[in-house]
């Protein structure tokens, strides 16, 4: 594991904590959001994600200004909450603080506990948390509110049948496709959070302020009560982690899983749900594994001309990798912009298992693309993976990209981008070959010219 020491982030590889923070809203039922902050904090992360999902993004703002800097912004927070009840009429509000509110001092919570005692009539749900810029990535951010979230409404319950799934940050398209395996199981489940239907809408002539979908503030409240947790979050720690938190608050059992990306990762994820509901693979899920193994052996040939640089978040990085390592690419490369202490551990067994010089691989965490695009061109990598921030390797040295994660910015329907579970799999892994296919035969002619006919040397 290679740290990057820099008095600078040049072309970062991943988002601020608020970031990752809005995200979780977006899967819960009636819910919105607001940042406590200057109003570009709002306004660039509602670009941000508008432009992935393609679909209106609200998140609120206090808007502080010199002002509310230097006397505190208190009288804008509370403002602006009765602005987005009135507006809106959520069930909850998040509130979530900025590098300029953490800097300042707030005290987000005193302030909300404030606004509740002056303001009795109001029914939504509060929930403060504290997400600023400068306290980690987006990557953090998405998981620290998770477990806020499960902090503020869960409670102590009659035990159930249904499992909790803790997703992360996956596509909306790869939501329902979760849910669609586990309903071939007739599996009860509650997937928190679920921006399936909420970041992924069908087409409608009327606008909803608060679109339809994501997790009811009743399925989080019996979380408590489940029959088991599967979280899949293998990198992230347990400080952070919504599963674990579960566990120790009210005993609910933890399978800690990787995101269900590549033969092993899914055939792991349906073995734990035969341990915990003694329920077998179906034989229409069976073939989808058939059609997989398939695919793998029609592209091996193919693949095992890849040297990929893998990159973005922790957890999407490590089930990337592994899809690379059991289908022959070496992932020369794997980075992330996010602080990780597992990424490196979890990636050894698969790299000493398969890979005859696990020297090759160089695994970067709290990095940027600079690096990343000296640590490629060291590799003399051919393919990389990730979100479309990593465009600038194809336009700095030529790597051909597959768009995978979040955000996608520079392609249309990054939302319904398909790749868990056998059926995703095949789809992306199809993906990556085709790339490297499409880029070998862009370059053969050149390629073999150069390394046949070459000038003949003046002795």
């Amino acid at each position: 594991m290679t740290l990057n020491y820099k008095s600078t982030n040049e072309n970062p590889c991943n988002m601020c904590m608020p970031m990752g923070g809005i995200l979780p809203y977006k899967g819960i039922e009636g819910a919105m959001v607001m940042l406590h902050g200057s109003q570009g904090c709002s306004t660039y992360m509602r670009r941000h994600m508008a432009e992935h999902y393609n679909e209106p993004i609200d998140v609120g703002s206090s808007s502080l200004n010199e002002k509310g800097t230097v006397y505190g912004g208190e009288k804008n927070l509370k403002q602006g909450l009765i602005n987005i009840i009135m507006v809106y009429e959520p069930k909850i509000v998040g509130v979530l603080t900025t590098c300029l509110a953490e800097t300042i001092g707030e005290d987000v919570e005193r302030i909300v506990a404030d606004f509740l005692k002056e303001n009795p009539d109001v029914s939504s749900t509060i929930i403060p948390g504290s997400t600023p810029g400068y306290g980690g990535s987006h990557f953090e951010g998405y998981f620290t509110t998770l477990r806020q979230i499960l902090k503020t409404i869960t409670k102590a319950t009659q035990p159930h049948e249904k499992l909790n799934i803790i997703i992360p940050n996956i596509s909306p398209a790869d939501i329902r496709e979760l849910k669609r395996l586990l309903d071939t199981m007739d599996i009860k489940y509650t997937i928190f959070p679920d921006f399936s239907e909420t970041l992924d809408r069908p087409y409608e002539k009327t606008y909803k302020k608060v679109p339809e979908g994501g997790t009811t503030i009743k399925e989080i409240e019996q979380m408590a009560g489940a029959k088991a947790t599967i979280q899949f979050a293998t990198t992230v720690e347990d400080a952070l982690s919504p599963g674990k938190y579960l566990y120790d608050t009210y005993g609910v059992p933890l399978y800690n899983l990787p995101i269900p990306l590549g033969i092993e990762n899914t055939d792991l994820l349906f073995e734990t749900i035969q341990q915990i509901t003694n329920l077998t693979m179906p034989d229409s899920i069976k073939k989808e594994r058939g059609r997989l193994i398939d695919a793998m052996i029609d592209s091996h040939k193919y693949n095992a001309q890849g040297r990929a640089v893998v990159y973005g978040e922790p957890e999407q990085a490590f089930s990337v990798a592994t899809l690379c390592l059991e289908n022959g690419i070496t992932p020369n490369v794997i980075a992330t912009g996010s602080k990780t202490t597992k990424l490196s551990k979890l990636l050894q067994p698969g790299l000493k298992r398969k890979l005859v010089n696990q020297d090759a691989v160089n695994i970067i965490q709290e990095t940027d693309f600079s690096v990343i695009r000296a640590a490629a061109v060291e590799a003399k990598a051919n393919i990389a993976i990730g979100h479309s921030d990593g465009r600038y390797l194809t336009e700095k040295e030529g790597i051909p990209l597959v768009r995978h994660g979040f955000p996608i910015h520079d392609r249309v329907g990054g939302q319904r981008l398909l790749s868990i579970g056998y059926l995703g799999t095949t789809v992306f892994l199809d993906r990556i070959t085709n790339t490297l296919l499409e880029n070998k035969y862009l370059h053969y002619r050149t390629n073999m010219y150069q390394e046949y006919y070459k000038k003949a040397k003046t002795i």
